[in-house]
């Protein structure tokens, strides 16, 4: 069975884009250590907005015929209103992010898992983000819920998390996560995987 997570570049985790079978650093090479039988698929790119992953939605997704697809998009959504004055609106990324699930549906692939974007604040500024991020974490709990996806949880997670041992433990600049960070990642996309 084909297990395939895309998205930014928590997914992408310094992944060989040149090597098909490069996991990267981080929580991709943990789920796929803890599930060897599967054949699990990392095709995320840092930088990714969901724009870009409609743009290479089937070469870099749907070719691989998944079983189970992981999705984790949308800090570089929010991001990118802030750094580079180039914001998504909740709305266009709601209904681009609908188009993906809807087209993996579409080609076959029997279990979505949609990861929510997090933040763990590190900068008084990144505060600010949250009125940015908020209403687009809710736009995926939306299409979850209305498409019937699995949804993995970690927004509140990582930061009730944050709260015991600091966020930049866990995300060293708020977005990308430490090792324990990635080790806190996989272990909440393996108990969701494990419980659906």
């Amino acid at each position: 069975m084909t297990i395939v997570l895309t998205g930014d570049s928590i997914t992408d985790a310094g992944r060989d884009r040149t090597d098909p079978t490069s996991l990267g650093e981080g929580y991709p090479a943990l789920v796929a250590q803890a599930l060897p039988d599967q054949r699990v698929v990392n095709t995320g790119i840092s930088g990714n907005r969901v724009v870009d992953l409609l743009a290479r939605w089937h070469d870099d997704v749907l070719v691989h015929a998944p079983a189970v697809l992981s999705i984790k998009i949308g800090i570089n959504d929010t991001w990118r209103r802030y750094d580079s004055d180039d914001p998504t609106s909740v709305e266009q990324f709601e209904s681009g992010y609908r188009d993906l699930v809807t087209q993996a549906r579409d080609a076959g692939v029997g279990r979505i898992m949609l990861v929510e974007p997090f933040l763990l604040p590190v900068r008084p500024d990144q505060w600010d983000w949250r009125e940015d991020l908020d209403p687009k974490i809710q736009a995926v709990r939306r299409i979850a819920l209305d498409l019937g996806t699995d949804y993995v949880a970690t927004d509140g997670p990582l930061t009730q998390r944050a709260a015991a041992v600091g966020p930049a433990a866990l995300a060293y600049d708020g977005v990308h996560p430490t090792p324990d960070g990635h080790r806190f990642l996989a272990d909440l996309w393996l108990d969701a995987y494990r419980s659906g």
